[in-house]
């Protein structure tokens, strides 16, 4: 099945093959969300069929949206997908815009609209083993260090997010 996203073709919003926009870098709409449970996070190991960054930790979610959905509806959609999660209200927390080689020459030149979701800690996760691998709850604290030590473990968005937006992202958490 063909995947068609929304990119930017010459200042156009276009539907356009997701893997071709990877191959050419080009600005496309992506959506990211973070659940949590206070100052915890749930994130995800990608599953090691995945066609970048296999076996690697990201957030808790994210995808493009197919051509006409809304990103709200998007990040609803994409937590049932991967890890089976139903409902949660995502919150818009704000978009940006970064861009990282994601290996074997692809990249990703995201215009990403990023959503909180609130949910305790014994949230049912029943992943699809074709998306994700494991998750785990962990501290925003412990994630960043962790993040620092070991680069090499999480996906670059989530080394983005971190570094250069987490006041943009998780302004108002206590111990972030």
């Amino acid at each position: 099945m063909t995947v068609m996203i929304p990119a930017w073709v010459d200042g156009v919003l276009t539907p356009v093959e997701k893997l071709e926009v990877h191959r050419k870098g080009l600005k496309h709409k992506a959506i990211s969300v973070f659940v949590m449970d206070g100052t915890k996070v749930l994130i995800q190991q990608r599953a090691l069929g995945k066609y970048h960054t296999p076996g690697l930790w990201a957030n808790t979610c994210c995808t493009h949206p197919d051509w006409g959905e809304e990103p709200g509806d998007c990040a609803v959609r994409r937590l049932k997908e991967e890890l089976g999660i139903e409902g949660l209200t995502p919150v818009h927390r704000d978009q940006l815009e970064y861009r990282a080689d994601v290996g074997d020459d692809l990249i990703e030149h995201e215009v990403v609209d990023v959503f909180l979701a609130e949910a305790s800690a014994d949230l049912a996760t029943p992943l699809n083993p074709e998306e994700v691998q494991a998750v785990e709850w962990i501290e925003l604290s412990e994630l960043c260090e962790a993040v620092r030590k070991m680069p090499e473990k999480f996906t670059p968005w989530l080394r983005i997010y971190l570094a250069e937006y987490m006041d943009r992202i998780f302004a108002d958490l206590a111990d972030a």
